[in-house]
């Protein structure tokens, strides 16, 4: 039984890169979006909010002024979303790209009104170019579509399977948490997604669940309410 049935899944760029950790890989992208279609097939509708970190890292990119830099990450995504969506129809998923920037003749800006339409209509709206405003996260833009789509829950594809206390790269003895919540995290310092995000998720009471992407199964299993990952929601 699908315990979901208004998503916002968040993406990472890095996840559509694969073992590749840079560019695109059409085999990822294609497992991903099978995935997306059961939960459609499902009558799941579903957001989603890509990353641009498989193709650039603004944040880090040296001798450049950062709202440069962030604009360019904004394309990124772009281009992440255009290759979904392509995946998607392919497959028989009918898809729609929405940019938070003007792109015009290549992709439609956010529109509310017509994004409602296309979730009712059974099509997966894909939202690019992170909130529109450099400075901010693609993980900040992925908490402000969920709420204007009115999503019951954030969908966190990570390359890391959970939350933990610690980098479990670095720390072996690093607790995996089943369920935490936003006021632990921001006390823990845990890096779920950053600090303006969390704080709206918990002004909202929009649950995150954070799971491993290289598992594309995680997906479906994370709609249907398995045990997967972590889940962060707002404390009682």
């Amino acid at each position: 039984m699908i315990k979901y049935k208004r998503i916002l899944l968040k993406l990472s760029g890095e996840a559509l890169a694969g073992e590749n950790k840079n560019g695109i890989d059409p085999k990822i992208v294609d497992e991903i979006c099978l995935r997306i279609k059961k939960l459609v097939d499902k009558k799941v509708q579903v957001g989603i909010v890509v990353g641009g970190g498989n193709f650039w890292r603004g944040r880090s990119a040296e001798n450049m002024e950062k709202t440069t830099a962030d604009y360019i990450g904004m394309l990124a995504t772009a281009m992440n979303g255009l290759a979904v969506h392509d995946a998607l129809e392919k497959i028989g998923v009918k898809a729609k790209v929405e940019s938070a920037i003007n792109i015009d003749g290549v992709i439609d800006e956010v529109n509310v009104i017509k994004t409602e339409e296309y979730l009712n209509n059974g099509e997966v709206v894909i939202f690019v170019c992170g909130t529109g405003h450099p400075f901010f996260t693609t993980d900040t833009a992925a908490i402000l579509r969920a709420i204007e789509i009115k999503a019951d829950v954030i969908l966190l594809g990570k390359s890391i399977d959970g939350v933990y206390s610690a980098d479990p790269k670095v720390d072996k003895n690093a607790i995996k948490y089943d369920e935490i919540t936003f006021d632990e995290v921001l006390e823990k310092n845990l890096k779920v997604v950053d600090l303006t995000a969390t704080a709206l998720c918990k002004e909202h009471d929009i649950p995150i669940l954070l799971f491993g992407i290289c598992k594309p199964d995680n997906i479906l299993k994370a709609a249907l309410g398995e045990k997967v990952g972590t889940l962060v929601k707002k404390g009682q």
